[in-house]
């Protein structure tokens, strides 16, 4: 029986684990949980799947979740706080496979601390990779811990690698990756309507249920240019051996191209429980819950090449992988604090990219080999980020 931990249970990723776990109970177990602030759905989720440990980020909650837990009569849960009581978790004995769902650069130490202890990491934060990418990939090689990429994209392009592949080797025949990307909801809007769009537009995927900060993400094709960032490292290749193609329909996830001319895709409905389910069962298979793929509903599969002038935020991830060292910790911080300045309406959508370019130019990179180094740069980032933010603020 697998031992499972969930670094962000309340987030859509969590939920849809649970999901899944909760339909092979005697194969996973849930050992702990963790949520930000949402006490109140952690505490019926503890009710459910009866965990060991439940952890909030803030100490301040601790009391409220231990009164909602006594109400519903659950007993025995160890109650944690903050990012030791993250990394705790994700270091239990026990625990032998961590589900990493923490959004943005929270949840970089947990997954950190999962990835030394030698884990099964589920790598659905893909902010930690481009935060430390060298430095989480080395823990990774050197604890001989499994990393199972969560993104549908890298767990498309996984599931087409050969069978003894392991992430951050680089696999034979392939000449290149294909990461599909559904355009988000403002493929076609007219650039210049851009400038005027509101969060409540920049969240309505057409495709995808997904947290707020992700769903602008998409928006801006931020989303991709971090997938192209994490691929890079999780397959070893170079930046210009991954090729992003606009896909709408989110049928393909994913695609490799290898030596011989052969194009392997991976398919099925947008539906994150089904990477999930493969990484919960992985080298097998289990049952995910999501609706079979209905070919003859889907129709017609369309592709579009990529539009750079709408897309800003993709050059720049592209700037910042091939600049490499700190450069993506750079990009990562300055596109977090740019969409939560136009989440509570501060900046304008455009603004985003702006953030973005202007603290690469800002700030400098160092080598990301040590966590002193990230951290410091990830800081050094969100202080230029806040400067530029109140520039450029509307009214």
């Amino acid at each position: 029986m697998k031992q499972l931990c969930i670094l962000g249970s309340t987030g859509s990723i969590g939920v849809s684990t649970l999901d899944v776990a909760g339909r092979h109970p005697d194969e996973l177990r849930v050992v702990a949980l963790t949520a930000n602030h949402n006490v109140e759905r952690l505490a019926e989720q503890c009710a459910v799947h009866r965990p060991a440990y439940a952890v909030v980020v803030d100490p301040a909650q601790m009391a409220p979740l231990r009164g909602l837990l006594e109400a519903r009569g659950v007993r025995g849960v160890e109650i944690l706080s903050g990012t030791g009581g993250l990394e705790q978790v994700a270091s239990l004995p026990e625990v032998d496979t961590v589900m990493a769902a923490i959004v943005g650069a929270a949840g970089l130490l947990p997954t950190l601390a999962a990835a030394r202890e030698g884990k099964r990491v589920l790598l659905a934060n893909k902010e930690a990779l481009v935060m430390s990418g060298p430095l989480f990939m080395s823990e990774i090689r050197r604890s001989g811990a499994e990393l199972l990429p969560i993104d549908s994209e890298h767990n498309a392009i996984f599931q087409c690698m050969p069978a003894s592949y392991r992430a951050g080797a680089r696999a034979p025949a392939v000449r290149k990756i294909m990461l599909t990307a559904s355009g988000g909801p403002f493929l076609r809007t007219p650039l210049e309507a851009l400038a005027h769009v509101t969060p409540e537009q920049a969240v309505a995927h057409p495709n995808w249920v997904m947290g707020r900060k992700i769903s602008v993400d998409s928006a801006t094709m931020m989303n991709k240019g971090l997938e192209v960032i994490e691929a890079c490292l999780l397959f070893n290749l170079s930046p210009a051996e991954v090729q992003v193609v606009v896909h709408p329909q989110s049928v393909i996830h994913s695609m490799v191209d290898y030596v011989d001319g052969s194009v392997l895709a991976q398919m099925g409905n947008p539906d994150m429980r089904i990477p999930i389910a493969h990484a919960l069962g992985w080298p097998e298979r289990v049952d995910s819950g999501a609706e079979p793929l209905d070919l003859f509903k889907v129709g017609t599969l369309e592709f579009v090449e990529l539009d750079r002038t709408r897309f800003p935020c993709l050059p720049l991830a592209y700037q910042a992988v091939q600049a490499g060292g700190t450069a993506p910790t750079i990009l990562n911080a300055a596109n977090e604090e740019a969409v939560a300045s136009f989440l509570d309406r501060r900046i304008g959508f455009n603004a985003i990219a702006d953030t973005i370019n202007h603290c690469l130019d800002a700030v400098p990179a160092g080598p990301a080999t040590s966590l002193d180094g990230v951290l410091a740069a990830d800081e050094a980032t969100r202080g230029a980020a806040a400067h530029y933010l109140n520039k450029v603020a509307i009214g």
